[in-house]
């Protein structure tokens, strides 16, 4: 647990100071963090016999994370297209050694993992404009309720948040306290399975405490300190933890496929990339496409 614990807040630490530095570090480490995956993916994919094209969808995620940094949208899809095609060249010019069932597995790889990175890329420089916090309401709450954390929030009010890093910053909290809420709630008072069959721990009781919880967060973070619509936030609260449950449910029914509990050792205690990304992997493109087309920015 203290390994765990430990880990967990090393990568909080190291996640706060790459979406804050946004431009080429949150791009290098979004293209580190995709390869990492990738090669999590051909693992899992090894293990039952499905040899993935490793160099060529290594090659295309490359380009996808280069082309969605540049925000090249037409270019990411010249790029996504032709990679596809050229995996299922390869069944012909590595035949009897490159199957069609390995081409198809490593399209779908590299649709699982490059496309939610590379919306999560474009989410963060979507906008460069600074945010006009308030958080007055916040500030309320801690001297009334939570005086403890005054100092805490005042440093955090000294950051300078634009657009980007603010939307990337409620997406994670929105994520992670989804999966968090889901948690304590199903372990407190969860009695009635959610998916039995693919993941025993979920409950239906976690599930409703993850709605609540995470549309309530969605409201703190986004309305309450970044200034963000109050009715906008709130139905992406809700969306996202709905959503959130099924991308973690994916990647449980892909682990169980593979017949392995966790998909690395990226962090100590906590498994490895997809474990921890598999939610986003699912809540990026939602969110990328809720705020356009919601007109939040």
């Amino acid at each position: 647990m203290i390994v765990r614990i430990v880990s967990g807040i090393v990568g909080i630490i190291i996640a706060a100071i790459i979406i804050q530095l946004g431009g080429l570090p949150f791009a290098a480490f979004a293209m580190l963090l995709t390869l990492i995956g990738w090669y999590e993916y051909a693992k899992m994919m090894k293990a039952k016999g499905i040899d993935s094209t490793f160099v060529l969808g290594s090659l295309t995620l490359i380009l996808m994370i280069c082309c969605a940094w540049l925000g090249n949208i037409e270019e990411l899809l010249a790029v996504l297209t032709i990679g596809s095609l050229m995996m299922f060249l390869m069944t012909v010019l590595f035949h009897g050694t490159i199957r069609p069932i390995d081409a198809c597995a490593s399209i779908a790889g590299v649709l699982y993992i490059g496309l939610p990175f590379a919306h999560l890329i474009l989410l963060r420089f979507l906008a460069d404009e600074q945010v006009e916090m308030s958080a007055d309401s916040v500030t309320a709450l801690v001297n009334n309720g939570l005086p403890a954390l005054n100092n805490a929030l005042d440093t955090l009010l000294s950051f300078n948040f634009d657009t980007g890093s603010a939307l990337i910053w409620i997406l994670f909290i929105c994520t992670w306290s989804s999966d968090t809420f889901a948690y304590f709630v199903g372990t407190a008072i969860g009695s009635h399975k959610l998916a039995s069959s693919i993941s025993p721990n979920k409950t239906v009781e976690g599930f409703i405490g993850s709605m609540l919880g995470t549309t309530a967060m969605a409201i703190l973070v986004g309305n309450m300190f970044f200034n963000f619509p109050f009715v906008e936030m709130a139905i992406l609260g809700f969306i996202l933890s709905i959503v959130a449950t099924l991308g973690d449910l994916v990647e449980s029914v892909m682990k169980r496929f593979a017949g392995i509990k966790d998909s690395g050792m990226l962090l100590p205690g906590h498994g490895g990339m997809l474990d921890r990304f598999d939610s986003i992997f699912y809540t990026a493109p939602i969110f990328y496409y809720f705020v356009i087309i919601a007109g939040i920015i």
